[in-house]
C-alpha cells in the first residue's frame, strides 16, 4: 500500500520540478527584458538622479539573474 503513494509523491515532485523549471525560464526572458531595457537607457543622457535609479534596476536585474541561475543550478540536480 505504501508503494502506490510513494509513486504519487514521486511524481509531484516530478511535476514540481517541471512546473520549476517553466516558471524559471519564463522569469529568465523578463529579466533579459529588464537587462535590455537598462541597458538601452544607460545610453541616453540621463541626469544623476535618474543615474542612480537606473544603477538601482541594473543592480537589480543583476542580482534576480544570479538568484535564477542558483535555482536552475537545483533543478538540474533534480534529474
Amino acid at each position: 500500500m505504501a508503494q502506490p503513494a510513494m509513486e504519487e509523491s514521486k511524481k509531484l515532485q516530478g511535476e514540481t520540478v517541471t512546473k520549476l523549471r517553466i516558471l524559471s525560464h519564463d522569469l529568465s526572458n523578463y529579466i533579459e527584458t529588464i537587462m535590455q531595457a537598462s541597458y538601452l537607457l544607460a545610453q541616453a543622457k540621463l541626469d544623476e538622479n535618474n543615474k542612480k535609479w537606473l544603477d538601482l534596476i541594473d543592480k537589480a536585474a543583476q542580482d534576480a539573474a544570479q538568484v535564477n541561475r542558483e535555482i536552475r543550478e537545483i533543478l538540474r540536480s533534480q534529474n
